[in-house]
């Protein structure tokens, strides 16, 4: 199979799946337990790395753990919609280590509103997982393979609910009479 001018299948896939990662804010990652969430990123060294834990974005619920896999989903920059979904190998940075902090200095700078800036590295050392997503495999759906089915996956459980009446027994609110 070829890409674009005669550039192999494998090649033209990965290049896709870089650009769509270096353009998008966000990617949209499902772990083995099956949730899917929005995610920051930056795309470092052939990989997707993220930072989660206590004041950054949740990750444990989704089983992102150290040798796992998970399945990473690219939109596009101008329209929006999903481009590629591609299955990702998970591998967790050791604190302090040198890919740990090459991938730290690449997030600190996408990382916006950040009450700590001048300390966040040592935060996220101490209370925080650096991941790598190496992409890891054929893409599960790309441009030319894309399912045709509603993806749409039902709302989550939340304590939340709309809007209900006035309870009764409320003093009602006047209106001042005009003269």
């Amino acid at each position: 199979m070829s890409g674009e001018n005669g550039v192999s299948g494998e090649a033209f896939e990965l290049a896709l799946i870089e650009e769509s990662a270096k353009k998008s804010a966000l990617v949209w990652v499902r772990g083995p337990r099956g949730a899917a969430r929005a995610l920051w990123h930056v795309w470092h060294e052939g990989a997707v790395c993220l930072v989660g834990g206590p004041g950054e974005q949740p990750v444990d619920d989704l089983g992102l753990d150290d040798g796992g896999q998970a399945a990473v989903t690219c939109r596009s920059k101008d329209k929006g919609g999903r481009l590629i979904v591609w299955p990702a190998r998970v591998v967790e940075l050791a604190a302090e280590g040198e890919a740990w902090r090459a991938a730290v200095e690449e997030l600190r700078g996408k990382r916006l509103n950040a009450p700590d800036a001048e300390t966040l590295p040592e935060r996220w050392a101490r209370d925080c997982r650096v991941l790598r997503l190496e992409p890891a495999g054929a893409a599960v759906e790309r441009p030319d393979a894309m399912p045709t089915g509603s993806l749409a996956a039902p709302p989550l459980p939340t304590p939340a609910s709309t809007r209900v009446g006035t309870p009764t027994g409320l003093p009602a609110r006047r209106r001042a009479r005009r003269r």
